[in-house]
């Protein structure tokens, strides 16, 4: 038999475990809206450090009336454009008083998490020296120098030999012949002044130490080009891509090819592959989201049936002892 006693206790576990469902609710809620946050703020991020924001700056680009030294108005420190054929990095090249301006300052001179590609202070801006050192900000979506970790791999060191400097109002050719895996400490690689009886021994050194390396015949009246960043798989890692500085040019062997006659046209499968643009932290958060979407259904359900149950058992209540609403 039910008493009214039991249907009073029923009715308070009702309330209860509808006070607890809507205290899940809430914190799945301020999850929720800690996530979609965290995954705008993510975006934020890797938009502000996007190779595009800045394609129609670069040298070879007339769009909208805007150019390179429209961007050099904007930011006198602007002093180079690079390329890297095949990869994200596509980017002018800053120089500031010191180098740490530039680990937070975009191109444009403006404040930016994701900074701007920057050449040691310490180097002339022309790039006459014979060691010339890039640094960059190493970030998902392959953004800045994202892309130097993936030189690890035999095949893309294989694969991308060739890239571009634009400085000085003409274009020079980039071959890159070694990949080198370091220690930010290292003050061997990080020498911008390298007399001219140490280069013999700096190029020798240097090739022993690549991880990977092809023998292009340098020799020491040649200059070389580092581009150093951050290495994902030690705490004071540095990853560093190294190449020859050449009057020759090259063509992006990625986007164009040349024909039998000696016409240079674009390939026909030169694409962007969009998932690889995706960065990983974004398609974490935005599966956290997709869950807690997931569990709020059930939840929000349920709630309202505790809450449906307890009005009645409350009215039955009221009306066994007759009580007025």
């Amino acid at each position: 038999m039910v008493t009214p006693a039991s249907k009073a206790l029923s009715l308070i576990i009702k309330i209860i475990n509808s006070l607890l469902n809507n205290a899940v609710l809430i914190i799945i809620l301020t999850l929720l809206m800690f996530a979609g946050y965290a995954l705008w703020d993510s975006n934020q991020l890797y938009q502000a450090a996007d190779k595009h924001n800045y394609e129609v700056f670069k040298p070879v680009v007339a769009d909208e009336g805007k150019s390179f030294q429209e961007l050099q108005a904007m930011n006198s420190e602007v002093i180079a454009w690079l390329t890297v054929y095949g990869t994200n990095i596509d980017y002018p090249v800053t120089q500031g008083p010191d180098n740490m301006k530039y680990v937070n300052t975009n191109a444009e001179g403006a404040y930016s998490m994701s900074g701007a590609i920057f050449l040691d202070y310490k180097n002339k801006s022309d790039f006459s020296d014979f060691n010339n050192i890039l640094y960059g900000h190493h970030m998902e979506k392959k953004a800045m120098f994202g892309d130097i970790g993936s030189f690890e791999e035999k095949d893309m060191f294989d694969t991308h030999k060739y890239g571009n400097l634009y400085v000085n109002g003409r274009d020079y050719g980039i071959e890159f012949f070694s990949y080198v895996q370091t220690d930010a400490y290292d003050s061997f690689f990080f020498m911008p002044a390298v007399s001219e009886e140490d280069r013999a021994p700096y190029l020798n050194d240097l090739i022993l130490k690549s991880l990977h390396r092809r023998d292009i015949g340098m020799t020491t009246s040649d200059r070389i080009i580092l581009l150093s960043t951050c290495s994902t798989t030690s705490t004071n890692g540095r990853d560093i891509l190294i190449g020859r500085i050449m009057s020759e040019t090259f063509i992006d062997p990625f986007i164009f090819e040349e024909t039998d006659d000696g016409r240079i046209i674009q390939r026909a499968d030169a694409r962007t592959d969009f998932m690889e643009n995706i960065p990983k932290t974004l398609l974490i958060q935005a599966g956290i989201i997709l869950l807690a979407l997931l569990l709020l259904i059930p939840i929000i359900k349920q709630n309202r049936r505790n809450v449906r149950e307890a009005r009645a058992a409350k009215e039955a209540l009221m009306k066994k002892f007759n009580i007025a609403g």
